[in-house]
C-alpha cells in the first residue's frame, strides 16, 4: 500500500461570480528523481515522482501540469480560476506509480 500523501490546499472562503480566484496547494511527497544512488547498495534508487497535477471545478478540468523530475520534494503549485457558481474542486496528484492523491474543497460563490 502505498504511503499517504498529505495535500493542503488554500482558497479564499468566499469569491465573487465570474472573478479570478487564487488556489495553492502544496503536496508532501519526496520526488525522486532516479538519478541518485543508494549509498550503501552504489544502487540507483528507482524513479518516483509526481507526474500529473489535475485541478476539476465540478468534474470540469480547469487547469492542469505535466511534472518532470526537475521539480522540487514537496510541490507547491498555484493558479488562478473561475467559478460562476459554489461547488466542489477536486485536485487530483498521479505519481509514476500510478497512485492518484485527490484532495476535494469546496468553493462558495456569493
Amino acid at each position: 500500500m502505498a504511503k499517504k500523501a498529505r495535500a493542503r490546499v488554500k482558497v479564499p472562503k468566499s469569491i465573487k461570480s465570474g472573478t479570478p480566484f487564487l488556489v495553492k496547494t502544496l503536496i508532501s511527497h519526496k520526488m525522486e528523481t532516479g538519478f541518485r544512488t543508494d549509498k550503501k547498495t552504489g544502487k540507483k534508487i528507482p524513479r518516483h515522482i509526481l507526474n500529473k497535477f489535475v485541478a476539476r471545478m465540478d468534474g470540469k478540468e480547469v487547469f492542469s501540469a505535466n511534472w518532470h523530475p526537475a521539480v522540487s520534494a514537496n510541490p507547491y503549485t498555484a493558479f488562478y480560476t473561475v467559478a460562476d457558481k459554489s461547488g466542489q474542486l477536486e485536485l487530483s496528484w498521479i505519481d509514476d506509480k500510478g497512485d492518484v492523491f485527490i484532495k476535494n474543497v469546496g468553493v462558495k460563490v456569493e
